[in-house]
């Protein structure tokens, strides 16, 4: 009898985790099909049913991104309190974006592509849903959009060190403080 040699059964999840943790540990340089298939030991063709295109599997990528971040914000939007919720959230935000920087970068570089994808749907309604706690206005849509942008912004320059060795002292306390009292007050 011949024994066959088959190739390694691969999941499109599985090539998806990979890549998520080559991108997180390497950059999106490291993302190429060659490269993700080499650390799963296998050919690129192998992974061409699945992925026909390098661009293809970095969307799978970023959603997979999205999905990671909408359970962290998941988890700090539990509270019933409407300022605890908002400023949960937004620390949670913030700590994706700190812990998983490359990660963040990746998402935030494909945002058009992944419009109204569930995973996005998922992150923009916990954002939507705590600022528009706060201002009591249902889907507050211009509340979510300045919140957003303050902590894309916040995370932004924290990373790039623009706030220099001291660091922004207070500011994003003081941000938030400012948006809550905003909202409230102007209801929106």
């Amino acid at each position: 009898m011949i024994a066959m040699a088959y190739s390694k059964l691969l999941s499109p999840p599985d090539i998806v985790r990979t890549a998520l943790q080559m991108l997180e540990e390497e950059g999106v340089q490291g993302i190429s099909l060659r490269a993700v298939a080499a650390t799963l030991g296998v050919k690129a063709p192998s992974l061409y049913r699945y992925f026909p295109q390098k661009e293809v599997l970095e969307l799978a990528v970023a959603y997979e991104a999205l999905e990671a971040m909408s359970v962290a914000l998941q988890r700090a939007s539990a509270f019933q309190n409407a300022e605890k919720r908002f400023r949960k959230t937004a620390e949670a935000y913030l700590r994706f974006a700190r812990d998983r920087f490359a990660l963040y970068s990746f998402i935030m570089d494909r945002v058009r592509e992944t419009h109204g994808s569930a995973e996005a749907k998922r992150v923009w309604n916990l954002l939507l849903g705590a600022a528009s706690a706060i201002s009591g206005q249902p889907d507050d849509t211009a509340a979510a959009v300045a919140t957003w942008s303050f902590l894309h912004g916040y995370a932004v320059l924290e990373h790039s060190g623009a706030f220099g060795a001291s660091g922004p002292r207070g500011a994003l306390e003081r941000g938030l403080t400012a948006f809550m009292t905003s909202f409230r007050l102007n209801g929106y």
